[in-house]
């Protein structure tokens, strides 16, 4: 008889969520889009498409994880094993351990995956080593991985982050350490944002949307948000309601009148509420996102807006096509490690390293001191991270103040409705706290010419 009779074919929902995985890992694709692509494209029924995101997302989130625990259950390098081989072990691990799905269940239908997707060659690996994984529950794994070892690295581990990053948080939150951690690894609602003067958040909750506790403009929404017709239109868009604060603080500082610049806008949805509010002040935003592609989805975001409210441009923020001293505000959203939206971006925890900081920070500082010199004297700058690292936000924001030109707005006091959010003059949000990103901001006012305070 063929080895591959009685061989089912993979179920769909799984192999959605390996071509998802395989395309993180393979391409350096982002899973959210990826996984996104592929649902619109394979048309899973509503309980597939919840396996399937929870299976990737749920793997890619505890990968570091499972990859130790593949380790000591096949006795080998995972180095050893084709990569696709190993995407499917780690899924077969997540279903075993993360997910209520039955041994038997579990090992079968990945078995079949490995066999479809990769070959009947690799079946009998991934069965052999699933049936040692399934030996034990999460909590036995963790109790043998961890062993005699305390502090933090026993912390990061049963939390499933690097430890790396585990310590910049300690640095930070002391004894609330695996409280954020524990809150990386909850699945975050889906946050609308209604764009001002285009939708009212009130319509969003008459449609059963749940208001957002600190954000005028958000609302959490249980379904997909594509079903609702304001969201297809641009009137309403997809945000979570920590990236809506930061720029509110923005517009609450005090700032001469005059246009608004979003330095870094891609992919427009802090560009989109920012329109929103300048308007009804009377004045326009400029949009500059370096990327084409991603100054076109700046545009896509803004197109339920008057022309004449905004403009956007692809133009590089550290060589900026404009002249200095020409904007009120200016928001500064720069790239960052997004140590603070690892509960929204389940690869990056994994794909992060700290060396990254060695190419982020320069261009972090050149992008704020193009923001401050875009600025009119006493013009205000917010400078936003998806990041709590000190590096990406402490350090830069000193090495500006150094050069004299800006002093420091208080942050918090432009958000005092949002409790628990100072840190130190700047403002610094936490999903165990506040069940957003963990968004940084820092305001700078730029000092009149000669003004040597």
């Amino acid at each position: 008889m063929s080895p591959t009779a009685g061989r089912r074919r993979p179920d769909p929902a799984r192999r959605v969520a390996y071509d998802t995985v395989r395309t993180v890992h393979a391409a350096d694709g982002y899973a959210n889009l990826v996984l996104s692509d592929l649902l619109s494209e394979r048309r899973l029924s509503p309980r597939d498409a919840a396996f399937a995101t929870e299976l990737a997302y749920g793997m890619l989130k505890r990968e570091g994880t499972y990859d130790k625990i593949l380790v000591r259950a096949s006795g080998r390098r995972l180095d050893t094993l084709q990569p696709a081989v190993v995407d499917v072990l780690r899924l077969g691990t997540h279903q075993l351990l993360g997910m209520r799905v039955p041994t038997h269940a579990a090992v079968g239908a990945t078995v079949d995956l490995a066999a479809g997707a990769i070959g009947e060659r690799v079946a009998g690996v991934v069965n052999a080593v699933l049936r040692r994984v399934a030996q034990r529950d999460i909590d036995g794994w963790l109790d043998e991985l961890v062993g005699d070892a305390g502090g933090l690295d026993a912390v990061a581990l049963r939390n499933h982050h690097p430890v790396w990053i585990a310590r910049e948080f300690e640095a930070l939150l002391g004894d609330e350490t695996e409280a954020a951690l524990e809150a990386d690894n909850a699945s975050p609602r889906t946050t609308l944002v209604v764009r001002p003067g285009l939708y009212e958040r009130a319509e969003l909750v008459a449609a059963g949307a749940e208001p957002t506790p600190y954000s005028p403009y958000g609302a959490v929404w249980a379904g997909n948000p594509t079903e609702l017709a304001a969201v297809r239109d641009g009137r309403v868009g997809v945000q979570d309601e920590g990236s809506q604060l930061v720029a509110l603080a923005l517009s609450r500082a005090e700032a001469p009148l005059g246009p608004w610049l979003d330095l870094c806008a891609g992919p427009g949805g802090k560009a989109a509420l920012l329109v929103g509010l300048a308007a009804s002040v009377g004045v326009p935003v400029l949009a500059a996102e370096r990327l084409p592609h991603r100054a076109r989805l700046v545009a896509s975001a803004l197109r339920a807006f008057d022309p004449d409210q905004r403009w956007v441009i692809a133009a590089d923020g550290t060589k900026p096509a404009w002249r200095p001293g020409t904007f009120a505000r200016v928001l500064a959203d720069v790239p960052c490690t997004g140590l603070g939206a690892l509960r929204r971006r389940p690869e990056a925890r994994w794909r992060r390293r700290e060396s990254d900081l060695d190419d982020l920070v320069p261009l972090q500082l050149a992008l704020l001191r193009t923001a401050v010199e875009s600025l009119v004297p006493g013009g205000v700058v917010a400078y936003v991270t998806c990041s709590p690292h000190r590096a990406e936000t402490d350090d830069v924001v000193a090495a500006v103040l150094a050069d004299g030109d800006v002093e420091v707005v208080d942050a918090p006091a432009l958000l005092a409705e949002v409790p628990d959010a100072a840190r130190g003059p700047y403002l610094q949000l936490w999903p165990q706290r506040h069940g957003t990103d963990a968004m940084f901001c820092a305001v700078l006012r730029r000092k009149p010419p000669g003004d040597a305070r």
